[in-house]
């Protein structure tokens, strides 16, 4: 996918960052044409919610998506617009598909970056930036986005991610590999910035 050129009118909005093999920012292209067999590498971030409690939101993504319908993955992904603070596409994103205002957002595992490639030959290859956050609230997800949510013990997850990863999305696998066994990601956030 080509970068669109100076003078094309685009929707900004329904953009997403091109990254270069130094993961620096080359273009933009269409959001909705961007996923495909030959995806070029761009910029996403994926999001884990907690509640007051400690427990993780998980998701399970809507049927009609394109890229992994019906999977249970971490609580929200998304993509940042060209020009937009990651923090802020994040918050953003967890209004628009989760309806939750967050708390305590913190970048936990800066440098995450996978390329995955669906049943149907789709390939996501993203850089892709994972937060944590305390969510205000229960969600109420859009059900073009979500078909069901759980609150689960950080650990739980883990072990699934473990112990069945073709039950979960390939991200959030990999970003459970990189979190290793490490304290809970949200303590462990809120004490590095304390």
């Amino acid at each position: 996918m080509s970068p669109q050129g100076p003078g094309t009118a685009v929707d900004v909005d329904d953009q997403v960052v091109l990254l270069d093999a130094d993961r620096r920012p080359c273009g933009m292209a269409p959001r909705l044409a961007v996923h495909g067999l030959d995806t070029p590498l761009h910029l996403a971030f994926s999001s884990y919610l907690f509640n007051a409690a400690g427990r993780l939101l998980v998701t399970r993504r809507a049927l009609g998506k394109r890229t992994w319908p019906g999977v249970w993955t971490n609580s929200c992904c998304g993509h940042p617009r060209p020009g937009e603070d990651i923090t802020v596409a994040v918050e953003r994103r967890v209004e628009q598909e989760l309806r939750l205002a967050l708390t305590d957002l913190h970048l936990a595992l800066p440098d995450f970056a996978y390329r995955a490639t669906a049943a149907d030959g789709l390939v996501e290859n993203e850089v892709c930036p994972v937060y944590v956050a305390r969510a205000v609230g229960d969600p109420d997800p859009d059900p073009a986005e979500v078909v069901e949510w759980r609150w689960v013990e950080w650990e739980s997850y883990r072990q699934a991610a473990l112990a069945a990863p073709w039950a979960l999305s390939p991200w959030s696998v990999d970003q459970m590999t990189a979190f290793g066994r490490a304290a809970h990601p949200l303590t462990a956030a809120l004490g590095a910035a304390g």
